[in-house]
């Protein structure tokens, strides 16, 4: 067993958490900041949104989840999610993203069409009419002038994260089996819902 393997086991021993998830997603600033809201003290468990320095295409986003296991490893009760953006991204890259996750029942993948943004602005509205991502980001920045400087958690109550959930459940419907292949749809909800769900069950 390597060295990397071994310093990563020993804290787990004893971390305060009860799950881990870990996320590996295109955005280099807004999705971490996002999933960090769910690191909250009310919250039994813990979410690594995997940082690099600049975004990537998707299969760079599976390489660095591919990375991240092999080096630290994934315990049983753990998952790994992968987010990405429609974007200008080929069916064929997407599918093999989509592939990956279907290997294992802790793994997933969600995706965003057009964009992460999207999934953000249904935090506030139903999201109705987005036609681009530049109407979804106008969109957002009525609710979050300041978008591109970042976000925070308390531009997220609870209340509005179930919201989200909701609204981009009912547009799912009936639950597509890959991605949102129209514009306006997001399977973000399916990662959040169900940290909420895990993060509930464990706090009892």
């Amino acid at each position: 067993m390597s060295t990397s393997r071994r310093k990563f086991q020993r804290p787990l021993g004893c971390r305060r958490y009860k799950k881990l998830f870990v996320i590996s997603a295109e955005g280099v600033k807004t999705e971490p900041q996002y999933f960090a809201i769910f690191n909250g003290e009310e919250f039994m468990i813990h979410v690594d949104c995997l940082k690099r320095r600049r975004g990537s295409s998707p299969p760079r986003v599976l390489k660095a989840m591919e990375s991240r296991i092999r080096e630290r490893g994934l315990n049983a009760t753990d998952e790994a999610w992968l987010v990405v953006d429609k974007d200008r991204w080929t069916d064929e890259q997407l599918q093999e993203l989509l592939a990956w996750a279907q290997r294992r029942p802790n793994y997933g993948f969600c995706l965003s069409n057009p964009s992460f943004e999207y999934w953000l602005l249904l935090h506030f509205e139903e999201g109705n009419g987005i036609g681009s991502l530049k109407d979804c980001t106008d969109r957002l920045k009525r609710y979050l002038p300041d978008y591109d400087k970042g976000v925070d958690s308390k531009q997220f109550p609870s209340e509005n994260i179930h919201q989200a959930v909701r609204r981009a459940k009912t547009r799912d419907n009936p639950p597509c089996m890959d991605w949102p292949r129209a514009v306006g749809g997001t399977t973000v909800y399916r990662l959040v819902e169900h940290i909420l769900q895990v993060s509930a069950a464990q706090a009892k």
